[in-house]
């Protein structure tokens, strides 16, 4: 395998809790347990979207972001729980403070996953594995829930690494591996492989790794922007991105480019419920709260505008945020316009804000994917 000589090889961890929204609420509440529920959305499918659902939904092919609607229609038996982001988080706080009893380096990428650098563990143990092992089964004795972790010498291979013996599973690639790892890996697993680039890639006859393989660096690039360089990188199995424990965020948000122009509301209200619960997701990932919600919209004339409301204190939930940027949307009359793109934002993650009606000052940029300016 192609690398790059290190002095020391690292030792990471991904922790990722199982169906966690859902698990919490099973463990707090025996009739649901063994039962298909949905944690977010509303009863019989009225409105709003999945934030997460248990095991057993998912054998219906329940799955996040999907339409509550939807959910209904795939398993009309299933129950819808209101999500306590309180409990969430006080639960991802005594799962932070089990990791910190074997390293400091922990980087949150949400309330239920996390990665640990453990090349130098704080008890010498020396065994990533078997560090892995511990935090398990001290997250099933001290909260009654399970996790899966994936163990190797980088993040990407790390956390692709969890996904596989899901649920409760623990997967160790080690260095010998990664290589026959990476080139068996379908490309849809690589990380910024969303659906559009999975569908270009195959339609390119890249199916896997290996196929990517066989591109060169400069190929890959034409193909796909300066991403190609790291996907040159990581199918050789090389990820030197460290375990970042602090990261300041200046502001945070998702957008979605749609295959054909909105044109009620209905409709747009669907896809703001969809983009706020990924802006959500993240908002979580990061630990923060943002005072000011920004929505932005393109036209189909590709004209576009942006709207934000401030709030005196810094806010995070799902509800306020999809229902501040409807809001935001009706100041701007859509009943008669096209619609092709809608994004949501938060930011003011620090300063004090005073004034609460919307306005029209804050521009944002937003690309699809995640948005992060860090100082």
């Amino acid at each position: 395998m192609e690398s790059e000589s290190n002095t020391i090889q690292r030792k990471i961890i991904h922790i990722d809790m199982d169906a966690f929204y859902a698990s919490v609420e099973q463990r707090d509440n025996p009739e649901l347990r063994g039962k298909p529920i949905v944690v977010g959305g509303s009863p019989e499918g009225r409105g709003g979207v999945v934030a997460t659902s248990s095991y057993e939904a998912r054998k219906y092919g329940i799955r996040s972001a999907m339409p509550s609607k939807k959910a209904q229609q795939l398993c009309p038996h299933v129950i819808f729980v209101y999500p306590r982001f309180d409990v969430y988080k006080e639960v991802s706080r005594h799962i932070r403070e089990i990791f910190s009893r074997y390293t400091d380096l922990i980087e949150p990428l949400s309330l239920d996953e996390a990665f640990l650098d453990v090349t130098e563990d704080k008890l010498n143990i020396g065994s990533a594995i078997e560090i892995a092992k511990r935090i398990k089964q001290a997250i099933r004795d001290e909260l009654d829930l399970t996790a899966s972790a994936g163990v190797s010498i980088n993040k990407f291979v790390a956390k692709t690494a969890s996904d596989m013996q899901k649920p409760d599973g623990l997967t160790f690639i080690g260095p010998s591996k990664i290589e026959a790892f990476m080139e068996d890996l379908p490309v849809e697993k690589f990380f910024g492989v969303g659906r559009v680039t999975a569908e270009k890639m195959k339609g390119m006859g890249l199916h896997k790794g290996a196929d990517l393989k066989k591109l060169t660096e400069d190929e890959l690039v034409k193909h796909f922007g300066k991403t190609g360089r790291f996907y040159y990188r990581i199918v050789r199995g090389i990820d030197e991105r460290e375990v970042q424990p602090h990261r300041e965020t200046k502001s945070l948000g998702a957008e979605d480019t749609f295959a054909y122009d909105l044109t009620t509301l209905e409709e747009m209200d669907a896809q703001l419920d969809k983009i706020a619960l990924t802006v959500h997701k993240r908002l979580q990932k990061y630990q923060l709260k943002g005072r000011t919600i920004t929505l932005k919209i393109k036209y189909n004339d590709f004209k576009q505008i942006t709207r934000n409301q401030s709030f005196p204190h810094g806010l995070d939930d799902l509800q306020t945020i999809a229902e501040t940027a409807k809001q935001l949307l009706r100041h701007t009359e859509p009943e008669h316009v096209k619609i092709r793109l809608l994004g949501i934002s938060l930011s003011q993650f620090g300063e004090q804000v005073t004034h609460e009606k919307p306005n029209k000052s804050l521009q944002l940029s937003l690309p699809f994917k995640e948005t992060r300016n860090n100082k």
